[in-house]
């Protein structure tokens, strides 16, 4: 709904005047109930990841009510009925099937949807034609409320799926025997056609003996009750041996407000005035409407529904019955959960409503670490201890022996009721007749008990689990990494390790020295990779980096982690094993032997995955985690069959969110840990993403959650750490037809240039730098190629996806800038169907309306395109996109003022985010030879930074070559055996 715009030509708001709605017609499609169900079924539940964004929340909404309506069909909540069909002159009568709401479950969800319903979801219509002007009121006419929407909808679809079940069974349908009108109306119920047509005074006598057949559910549904019936059970008293199951009425919106029944009866009154504390003031106290009536009624329900209480309301004024124990458990374990759904209130004891496995009888497990271990892994055994327990209380052999013999399936014990179990006896003699003193207890299992993960041992459950001393001490670290002390910065180390930084150094430390893995997904930009190194510097000064450890990491980045770890840790050996001339066999043995790390990508794990396993590594550690996301895939099992005393996986994706790639790459850092693939799907998966369970998702939350540690840019803890704006250089190999291309060129063009003088050498060194840069975007660009195939000819371009999909995941905006329009014509349709999400390009030749749109929609449409293409010369200056904290310099003006520029179209008044600048460089090209310069600030970097690049149109041929060679260990060689 839109209100009227405010005239241009009067500013000043009057504000005696009316206000009115403002029609806004709205196009969508039409589906058919059955269609309706399965589309909306089938949407994902787990709305924020990123690539369900374009859900909106109506969609949402109904999909929600959607597996509602399957929930009310699975428990059978829907009722036939009879209703005239307005204005039909046939005495037509509609057979229908409607959904039953009669418990308080069900009202209180349908409460709760009508509350949440997205404006959106209602319509409205106008009965009057607004004027020419615009000014004219309109009349509004609301069809129908939030309730009756959800009501008609629940309706319809459940109408449709049952008839369908019932048209499976076609056979079962003619009822030969049933007299007329009562066949032909359920033949209706299960026919495609639901008219029935009969004589008007037959259709009339079915319609009276349908609604005295659903009276009582009627009542239910529509005469709802400030009050209901409840049933409060209690424990036999001192010397007794039944329980007693008295009546109350109960508000329904303050369970602990109930009115015994003999007070009920004392009061013969329509409405009663009650107060259920005494001396309570005059706001404690409640009307209550009927009250005899809603008791007797309640008590008649729940007559039917558990007949031991029907021979009380034989007396005239009944108060309650009396049960045995087998009764009192019968009706705990069959006909509460029948009695709250059908909108009856009870109460327990509350010992006997506790949840899980708390009540049950079981183990109290009591751990420990070995007083002699150096170190500790998943599958470590522990020192322990156990108790058999319930209800809280340790049990003797003959405090349980005792209980036993009581018979009965509830105890008490220390004046608590608890439920006793006869498969929970015979499971407990059993464990007791062996003697179980040499049980196992694992590090494994200790975590999953202390997350509170159920588990069994020799088939009875723990119900209680203690940890003492430094097993303590590591519960207590993996559930509050904020006790972890941080790494204190290592000697010798380059840098600054920020304080977040440092505390996840400090976190990956401590979970190598237990034999734990380690999943740090931090979001992108907050140094990953310096943690990492300061990490392993740490274990090389503490003379405990034994053996070398093993980096895999996308292609694409493999110059980054060399110059990083030489940048920041110059001290640690590092062996790139990377190219076609790499070692193998017992040459690479020789080689890595004395070397801290090796660096290789996962495109040659599987391949040469005979020579990793030759050598024994300390450690494992996987960049862009992401990538063994597919555990099927044959770099994922190649890394998972590498054997080393720790694992590591770094990731900038919210793992949480993925759960298929969450079960990989837990699995690689710590097997076993959350089962096998097919158990993880029963166990979490499927409950999880399909039914939205909250509890299997609680559980899983709190096993992963030591394992991982994902700090966000937008923590307060966080942002205080980070400058407002951080620059860095992403170093991205050429692919071998890059290579060839670039030597080739530089060879050809040098032999021309060294002939020719004056303006024409300078005109040819230009020209061949623009063409190097073109080169070095993707051959596409040099080949005047009309569309971008595989990406892998280009290692900027692989780069680039890599970073963009990990800033979108983190629902980041991002702005990418290059100085050829004709390669932002070729990367928008790419990016779009590789990220599948619109991508906005701004050149030159964009319209002004185009443009005011673009960056309008990029700014403030939260469903805008994350991602903005710019030309530097047309979107160097004089925009405003502080909506993106990303920039990416695809391709490089080697003029800091230049780029600046363009950086600042983002770093401005403005921006509440910190800015990252990234700046793309090919390795072992011109680009890094002259990135290099300017990082060096040697006095050759003055003229680059005030010349552009004239100042290369200076250098002889022999300085020129030296600049433009290709230096070819930085080429990407996957394709190479």
């Amino acid at each position: 709904m839109y209100s009227a715009p405010i005239t241009e030509e009067n500013d000043e708001r009057e504000t005696t005047k009316s206000q009115f709605f403002y029609p806004w017609q709205v196009e969508g499609f039409y589906l058919e109930p059955q269609e309706a169900i399965a589309f909306l079924t089938s949407l994902p539940l787990a709305v924020d990841r990123p690539e369900n964004s374009w859900m909106g929340g109506d969609l949402r909404f109904w999909s929600q009510v959607a597996r509602w309506s399957l929930d009310l069909l699975s428990r059978g909540k829907f009722v036939p009925t009879l209703s005239q069909q307005s204005n039909d002159i046939n005495n037509c009568v509609i057979a229908r099937w409607r959904s039953l709401l009669d418990s308080a479950i069900d009202s209180s969800r349908l409460a709760k949807f009508a509350q949440a319903m997205p404006a959106v979801c209602c319509f409205y219509q106008n009965t009057t034609i607004i004027g020419a002007h615009g000014c004219a009121p309109l009349q509004i006419k609301f069809p129908s409320s939030p309730q009756e929407l959800i009501l008609e909808f629940l309706n319809d679809t459940i109408d449709v799926q049952v008839r369908a079940i019932a048209q499976q069974n076609a056979q079962n349908n003619s009822f030969p025997t049933v007299p007329s009108p009562l066949k032909e109306w359920l033949q209706s119920l299960a026919a495609v056609d639901a008219k029935i047509i009969a004589d008007p005074a037959q259709l009339e006598r079915l319609e009276a003996m349908v609604k005295a057949w659903t009276a009582p559910i009627q009542y239910q549904l529509e005469g709802r009750s400030l009050f209901r019936t409840c049933f409060q059970l209690s424990p036999p008293t001192e010397g007794k041996n039944n329980w007693s199951l008295s009546y109350y009425l109960q508000a329904v919106d303050t369970p602990e407000f109930i009115v015994d029944a003999a007070t009920i009866w004392q009061h013969p009154v329509a409405n009663l005035e009650y107060c259920d504390a005494e001396g309570g003031s005059r706001s404690d106290q409640r009307t209550i409407s009927q009250p005899q009536e809603t008791l007797l009624r309640g008590l008649g329900l729940a007559s039917r529904l558990y007949s031991l209480i029907a021979p009380s309301l034989e007396q005239p004024f009944p108060q309650s019955c009396s049960l045995n124990p087998l009764q009192a458990y019968e009706f705990i374990k069959s006909v509460v959960w029948r009695f709250e759904d059908s909108g009856l209130g009870v109460i327990l004891p509350s010992s006997l409503e506790r949840e899980g496995w708390a009540n049950r009888l079981g183990l109290k497990i009591s751990a420990t670490t070995p007083k002699k271990s150096d170190r500790l892994g998943l599958q470590s055994l522990l020192n322990f201890k156990w108790e058999l327990a319930i209800g809280g209380q340790t049990l003797s052999k003959a405090e349980f022996d005792r209980l036993v013999k009581l018979n009965s399936p509830l105890v008490e014990i220390n004046g608590e009721w608890v439920e006793l179990r006869p498969q929970d006896i015979k499971t407990a003699q059993a464990f007791f007749t062996a003697r179980k003193d040499n049980l196992n207890l694992s590090l494994e299992d200790a975590l999953r008990l202390s997350t509170g993960d159920t588990q069994t041992i020799e088939k009875l459950p723990v119900v209680s689990f203690e940890a003492s001393g430094a097993l303590q001490e590591l519960m207590t670290a993996l559930t509050d990494n904020q006790a972890i002390a941080p790494l204190a910065t290592p000697e010798g180390f380059r840098g600054e390790l920020r304080p977040y930084q440092a505390r996840g150094a400090g976190w990956l430390s401590f979970l190598e020295r237990w034999g734990l893995g380690a999943c740090l997904a931090d979001d992108m930009g907050l140094g990953k990779t310096i943690q990492f190194i300061a990490f392993l510097l740490n274990l090389k000064q503490q003379k405990a980096l034994e053996k070398p450890t093993l980096l895999v990491c996308p292609t694409s980045v493999l110059g980054n982690w060399e110059r990083e770890v030489r940048k920041f840790a110059p001290q640690l050996k590092v062996l790139m094993y990377h190219g076609d001339k790499r070692p193998k066999g017992k040459t690479f043995e020789q080689t890595v032997t004395g070397k801290d790390l090796v660096i290789t990508s996962y495109a040659l794990m599987h391949r040469d995955l005979k020579t990793h396993q030759s050598v024994s590594w300390q450690g494992i550690v996987l960049d862009e985690a992401q990538n063994i996301k597919n555990s099927e895939a044959k770099q994922s099992q190649a890394v998972r069959q590498l054997e080393a005393q720790f694992r590591f996986a770094l990731t900038g994706t919210p793992v949480e969110n993925r759960l298929q790639e969450l079960w990989s790459i837990l699995d690689f850092i710590n097997p076993g840990y959350l089962g096998q693939k097919q158990f993880f799907q029963r166990r979490f998966a499927i409950p999880i993403e399909k039914y939205g369970d909250a509890a299997s998702l609680k559980t899983l939350r709190s096993l992963v959650q030591p394992f991982i540690l994902r700090r966000l840019k937008s923590d307060r803890s966080i942002i205080q750490d980070l400058p407002e704006k951080q620059e860095m250089t992403e170093f991205c190999g050429l692919s071998p037809e890059q290579a060839k291309l670039y030597e080739q060129l530089v060879e050809t063009s040098l032999a021309e240039i060294d002939a020719a003088d004056g303006i024409q050498r300078r005109g040819m060194i230009l020209a061949l730098l623009v063409k190097l840069k073109q080169l070095c975007n993707h051959p596409g660009q040099f080949l005047k190629e009309t569309t971008l195939k595989e990406p892998q000819r280009s290692g900027k371009l692989i780069r680039l996806q890599e970073m963009l999909e990990e800033a979108i995941s983190e629902g980041d905006r991002a702005l990418i800038f290059t100085q050829f329009a004709e390669w932002g014509k070729l990367l928008k349709p790419h990016l779009e169907q590789k990220l599948g999400r619109e991508i906005f390009f701004l050149y030159g030749s964009t319209s002004k309306k185009q443009r005011e749109e673009m960056i309008d929609r990029f700014q403030h449409d939260p469903q805008g395109p994350p991602v903005m293409i710019l030309s530097l010369k047309a979107g160097g200056t004089g925009l405003n996109l502080t909506r993106a904290n990303h920039v990416f310099h695809f391709d490089r003006w080697w003029n800091p003022a230049v780029e600046n520029q363009a950086t600042d179209r983002v770093f401005r008044i403005g921006q509440t985010r910190n800015v990252q600048v990234h700046k793309f460089v090919c390795t072992g090209t011109l680009e890094e030879k002259i990135n290099d310069m300017i990082e060096s600030k040697k006095a050759l970097a003055e003229q680059v930074v005030g010349a552009g690049e004239n100042w290369l149109t200076d250098l002889d041929t022999d300085q020129l070559r030296q600049l433009l060679v290709l230096e070819r260990n930085a080429v990407i060689e996957e394709n190479e055996d």
